[in-house]
């Protein structure tokens, strides 16, 4: 199958002028990229970033989203072949920039498989923040990946399913894009309850052959009277889907009969007055089912969604839903913020955009603190995945929030100062409780005082939104640190005494102070502090509290004891440093095959550092064995000219799997020599690479070299070469960085 062919033709089918030259040269080095690999269908991998590739196109997306489409697994799949800076020359920032986005964060090692998915999603949020191309683009990826799910296996199924369903569908639903939302939402269910989705889709196609004509025949009526009218328009029919009537069936536990909107049409018109002329026609002729009107033209959703929707009654007593909206209204309607998208032209209103994605940096500043997996995923199903209330201020204008929201989410969703000055709320002119649940339509006016003295502890127990909570908690984080110090010592005291053992405040200290090291807190206050505020959960380090907690608070024993108890604690100290010693040789060994000597020690050569990858060669040292070169090694050169120590250079090579990640686990210690314009961010900017790189830094210094340059030497873990060379280009595109080179300087 010629699968550009494909690709070229689905794009053309589009009428947008996409550039198919750049789009081919991105297929091209794609298609090598994964030449030779499979997908579990069977078909060549290169099928699913075309698939993917055209999806985006489908969606509207400029020429950089295809060409990203067809790489964004180059940079997973192909670590090895791929070239980042060859992405670079050929294709763009922005194209490399869209791949990064959406390529998973590898080569890392997780101490559980919800830390990877929250480190995963929250850097997708990152890069989508930056670039909302990158989730349209993630979409498509996904969707082609629900198509052709039935070749996992049944647990992949369901993992996969429920990420979608709780995560990807309801990002397209924020997005707008009710197509992908729909087929995610359908193709999930199908995989998470297949009994529940064969019995609604039984239900559907039995209701449906009952009233096999009514769509044709209502449709026939509409056209008839719009036609009276001389309106210009489209109509089109459906019926609802599997996934909405099965929410409907079995989380309202709504019955069939219930379901009003089981059948619908769609008028598109060409104007806002044409909308309402239409709307006028339709409940001159059609009973109206009361309580089910909207109008979402003058009050659209968050997502630009904007249309009429009315219920009404057939003449045979059978309801269905219009929606009726103008042709620009159904782009959105289909494509949500993805039809705002103008790269064909250049011209993006920022500002609407950006005010569009504040939710995306909601999410980001949700749960800084703490890696917990429910204090991440909490707030992001309240935010993301709830219906929305709309509710105005007094001025009139529209504030969404999720379903359950109170004044106070309310009040900082206008703004900080709003929220921490807050002592009351007024509900359509009445004074309410702060906790009352706001609704659709009200109007809500939040009283103010310059005297207040902040927000209170207890408040967020009752906001509901995430951007509420954050802002509380930054609030007192800010201005309460004495009493979230205390606050916090008293939640750990709280838990310790569950342990079952008197303690002294000494005690906890240091119980703390040990937790602070091992979790990379700075000190025993900032664990207080972030406790106090709500920064971070104690529940979440009781396993490591219990741990220091038994170590540090032992029963009374006699002195003779306390002695013969550190005697031997010294003897294991002394035998766990030789067995380290011991395993660091053997590693060696095992990492270095010496071709004229059986078992010898082996060592490695401070001056050069040697990794798997590299070209090496063998000294025999006096009384310490072989010590490993690189083989262009200034030592090593210069030694080999040397007639008296020609003898002692020996042929070593890298044994099968050295510095395999995968295989062997062994790593090696790299030194890099990074030459950097001097700023105040460049020393953090690499720091904060290498933790996200997840590259463990053993010795960091620096020096100024002039009075604009700064020379930093680095000493990091790596697996060898490829790892090592693959660290070294991403360091370079750091800012105010000219060039990094193995070795120090």
């Amino acid at each position: 199958m010629d699968y550009f062919e494909q690709l070229k033709n689905g794009l053309e089918s589009t009428s947008r002028n996409y550039d198919i030259e750049k789009i081919k040269r991105a297929y091209d080095y794609a298609d090598l990229m994964h030449e030779g690999q499979m997908r579990k269908s069977g078909e060549p991998y290169i099928s699913h970033p075309v698939a993917v590739a055209l999806l985006t196109g489908q969606l509207g997306m400029d020429s950089d989203s295809v060409c990203a489409a067809l790489l964004h697994d180059t940079l997973e799949d192909c670590e090895e072949k791929v070239d980042v800076e060859y992405i670079k020359k050929n294709f763009g920032d922005d194209v490399l920039e869209l791949v990064e986005g959406l390529t998973k964060l590898t080569g890392i090692q997780f101490e559980e498989k919800e830390d990877e998915s929250i480190e995963n999603l929250r850097k997708m949020f990152l890069a989508m923040s930056k670039d909302i191309r990158v989730i349209f683009i993630k979409l498509c990826d996904r969707l082609h990946n629900m198509r052709t799910l039935s070749a996992k296996s049944e647990p992949k199924q369901r993992l996969i399913a429920l990420e979608t369903m709780h995560v990807y569908a309801p990002l397209a639903h924020r997005l707008g894009i009710r197509k992908i939302k729909a087929e995610l939402e359908n193709l999930s269910l199908k995989y998470l309850d297949p009994i529940g989705y064969a019995e609604v889709n039984n239900d559907i196609q039995q209701k449906y052959g009952e009233n096999k004509n009514f769509l044709e025949n209502a449709q026939l009526q509409v056209v008839e009277e719009l036609h009276k009218n001389n309106l210009k328009f489209d109509i089109s029919g459906r019926v609802k889907t599997i996934y909405s009537i099965y929410k409907k069936k079995y989380n309202q536990n709504k019955s069939f009969d219930q379901i009003y909107d089981f059948y619908a049409m769609r008028i598109i018109v060409d104007s806002e007055l044409d909308c309402y002329t239409a709307l006028g026609i339709i409940h001159e002729n059609f009973r109206l089912i009361p309580g089910r009107f909207k109008d979402y033209i003058s009050n659209p959703k968050p997502n630009l969604y904007r249309s009429l929707h009315t219920t009404v009654m057939s003449k045979h007593g059978i309801p269905f839903e219009v929606q009726i909206r103008t042709r620009e209204m159904h782009e959105i309607a289909e494509y949500g913020l993805a039809a705002h998208w103008k790269y064909k032209s250049g011209e993006t209103d920022k500002e609407n955009i950006s005010q569009k994605l504040r939710w995306i940096r909601t999410l980001l500043e949700t749960g800084d603190d703490t890696g917990d997996a429910d204090e991440f995923f909490r707030p992001l199903k309240i935010d993301l995945f709830e219906d929305e209330t709309f509710v105005f201020t007094p001025k009139g204008d529209v504030v969404n929030l999720p379903s359950g929201s109170t004044p106070i989410d309310f009040a900082y969703n206008i703004h900080s100062a709003v929220g921490n000055s807050m002592i009351g709320a007024k509900v359509n002119g009445m004074i309410v409780p702060i906790d009352t649940v706001l609704e659709t339509g009200q109007i809500v006016d939040v009283i103010t005082s310059s005297a207040s003295k902040g927000p209170s502890r207890d408040w967020l127990k009752i906001v509901k939104t995430a951007e509420a909570k954050n802002k509380i908690r930054q609030w007192f984080k800010r201005e309460k640190r004495d009493e979230n110090i205390i606050e916090g010592k008293n939640e750990v005291d709280k838990l310790l005494r569950h342990f079952g053992k008197s303690f002294t405040e000494q005690q906890r200290n240091e119980i703390v102070a040990n937790v602070c090291k091992r979790i990379g807190v700075v000190s025993a206050d900032d664990f207080f502090n972030n406790i106090g505020y709500g920064g971070m959960s104690v529940a979440k380090y009781e396993g490591r509290l219990k741990d220091e907690f038994e170590r540090v608070v032992k029963p009374e024993i006699s002195e003779a004891q306390q002695k013969a108890i550190e005697d031997r604690n010294l003897e294991r100290i002394k035998n766990a440093e030789k067995a380290r010693q011991k395993e660091k040789a053997s590693t060696a060994v095992q990492s270095v095959i010496v071709d004229s000597i059986d078992n010898c020690q082996v060592r490695f050569a401070k001056c050069c550092n040697p990794l798997p990858g590299d070209e090496i060669i063998g000294f025999v040292t006096r009384g310490f064995g072989v010590s490993v070169h690189k083989y262009d090694c200034p030592n090593a050169v210069a030694a080999l000219d040397r007639p008296e120590e020609k003898d002692r250079w020996i042929s070593v090579r890298w044994a099968s799997g050295a510095g395999d990640s995968a295989g062997s686990g062994r790593s090696f210690e790299a030194l890099l020599t990074v030459y950097a314009h001097y700023s105040l961010k460049v020393i953090s900017n690499i720091t904060n690479l290498f933790e996200e790189l997840r590259v463990p830094v053993h010795a960091l210094n620096t020096r100024m070299s002039g009075k604009e340059n700064i020379i930093i030497n680095v000493t990091v873990t790596t697996k060898g070469t490829d790892h090592i060379n693959a660290m070294v280009s991403r360091i370079k595109r750091v800012p105010d960085v000219i060039d990094v080179q193995r070795g120090f300087s």
